[in-house]
């Protein structure tokens, strides 16, 4: 089992950094209960306020199942309120079900994420991070025991580590001098069976993600210029997003724009996805995986993203910061795996190939 009080530290010391005074939200299923009281703790040792927000694991799917249209079309407006006053939030993934949203209706899911973009935006615009709390649900998703999970986990986490902070310092050192040699790059070329996309990202800002806003984290990103995707790419790690199972995604871009999308399984939901809104159907964001403790495809995206020798291209949402302005209630991480035969180059010269890290 993973030390919740060690872990409390890191996300308080290394991510949300409560200042005396401030509001903490944070927000999970009571699954998490043993993080969330290590945390609580933390907070008020720092003179912060901490805000709990637990829910019994379920409850998402009884508001698609039962929400009225005017509710799936609208939000509650103290919930704009809160995430205007706080000073940090951190969401914490925990659930008792990954497939609890299959099922239903994709369009009534895509409805809930266009009406809550204000809340969306208004958390983005404090300090926030996402991390997760391992539950059997997630173990059984990774096909893994409970232990090896936790363990797993906690090697993802750097928990296994004599100084958790220390490695992250490392690990960011290291990812700064690979910001440094993408800074100048006009544009990226990603190459492996059944891809070869091109991105330009002259003008656009790479940032660092050591473990900050995501932990884990491991991975530097940008957002491409909004017209700029060019080719075709296959993910070949499945995505489990918002609860439904999408695998072997291949999507063809022109000017930037999706003009043809399949999937293996979940179409279904790929193209309710893509119809979010005028934006969900461009490239948001472009980040490579650098997190060596994490070796494998677990089906949560906050940690296969980071997996080291992987690329993830995100449709809609831009990150601001990078200088991107894609604009969508949409942002969809999907993973391409280049461990196994793949390139990734800047300007003609290999970042990595198969997985490796150029010298």
């Amino acid at each position: 089992m993973i030390d919740a009080d060690a872990f409390a530290g890191l996300l308080c010391d290394w991510c949300l950094e409560p200042a005396e005074g401030d509001q903490i939200l944070l927000s999970t299923t009571t699954l998490a209960t043993p993080l969330v009281a290590a945390l609580s703790r933390a907070v008020l040792q720092r003179g912060a306020w901490p805000l709990l927000r637990l829910t019994p694991p379920g409850v998402e799917r009884d508001f698609y199942e039962l929400a009225s249209d005017a509710q799936l079309d609208a939000f509650a407006p103290l919930e704009l309120a809160e995430a205007q006053a706080v000073d940090a939030a951190l969401r914490i993934d925990a659930p008792g079900n990954v497939r609890q949203l299959a099922g239903l209706d994709p369009a009534r899911i895509t409805r809930v994420a266009r009406a809550r973009r204000p809340v969306q935006e208004a958390r983005l615009a404090r300090r926030w991070c996402g991390t997760l709390w391992p539950t059997s649900a997630l173990a059984q998703q990774a096909g893994m025991g409970d232990r090896d999970y936790s363990a797993f986990v906690a090697r993802a986490l750097f928990l296994d580590r004599p100084d958790p902070a220390g490695a992250w310092q490392e690990l960011s050192a290291r990812q700064l001098r690979l910001v440094q040699e993408l800074s100048s790059a006009r544009e990226i070329r990603i190459e492996a069976e059944g891809t070869d996309l091109r991105l330009r990202v002259e003008g656009r800002t790479w940032i660092n993600s050591d473990g900050r806003r995501n932990m884990p984290s491991g991975e530097v990103f940008t957002g491409p210029l909004e017209t700029s995707a060019d080719g075709t790419i296959r993910f070949t790690v499945p995505s489990n997003h918002r609860g439904f199972e999408v695998a072997g995604v291949e999507l063809t871009f022109r000017e930037g724009e999706v003009i043809d999308a399949r999937a293996e399984r979940g179409g279904q939901y790929l193209r309710e996805a893509l119809a979010t809104d005028r934006g969900a159907r461009f490239v948001g964001e472009l980040g490579i995986g650098t997190n060596p403790g994490i070796d494998r495809a677990t089906g949560s995206t906050l940690l296969d993203e980071k997996i080291a020798g992987t690329v993830h291209v995100a449709l809609g949402r831009s990150y601001p910061e990078t200088g991107g302005v894609n604009a969508s209630a949409l942002h969809w991480d999907l993973i391409c795996d280049l461990r196994a035969g793949g390139r990734l180059s800047a300007d003609g010269e290999a970042i990595t190939q198969d997985g490796d890290f150029a010298a």
